[in-house]
Order: C-alpha cells, then structure tokens, then sequence
C-alpha cells in the first residue's frame, strides 16, 4: 500500500484506514481537511504520529503541539488528545499504536 496514493479524505468528517493491523501493531491512516478535527479521546495504546502530509496541531494534557510534515511525536498510553488540521491544505498522518489496542 502507498499512503500517498487514495488518502481518505472525507468532506463530512476525518477520513481514516487501517495500514497495518497485527497483534503487536496497529498503523491507521487518518485525513483531515482543512478545519476537520479527530474528537477528544485518550490513547487506548503506546502511540507516535508521523505527519505525512501537512500541519496538524496536537492538544497533548492540554499542551498545543504544532507538528508539520515528516514530525513525529510521541503521545504516552491515556494521554488525553485532540488533533486538528488548523492549515489551509488537506493534511494526512500516520497512527502508530504498540501493541495493538486490541492487546491490551
């Protein structure tokens, strides 16, 4: 699969597909439009992000990241989160959880 090609983007709300879904590792692909956010929740895994395309800010704890393109970012198990596309372009990111939520 090449995550630059047929992004999910949804006019409606976040675009989202499974990259990768093993017992230890679960990669999602999320894409978000300009002003389209994910809802608040908290990491059900080990979780980095690794922005692909655009700029994203991150609500880490109440703590605002700005991460761009080629960013990684680390967010801790149960880390309360909110990521928003804030940019004017499409932006997509990669979700990796270690192990995948379903083990833990």
């Amino acid at each position: 699969m090449n995550v630059l090609e047929n992004i999910p983007y949804n006019d409606d709300k976040m675009g989202n597909r499974k990259v990768v879904d093993e017992k230890h590792l679960l990669v999602m692909q999320i894409a978000l439009k300009p002003g389209q956010s994910v809802p608040q929740h908290n990491a059900n895994s080990n979780v980095h992000l690794l922005v692909v395309r655009g700029n994203l800010s991150v609500n880490l704890d109440g703590a605002d990241n700005q991460v761009k393109e080629g960013d990684l970012l680390p967010v801790a198990f149960q880390t309360p989160m909110i990521i928003k596309n804030t940019g004017s372009d499409n932006a997509t990111f990669l979700v990796f959880k270690t192990p995948n939520p379903s083990e833990m």
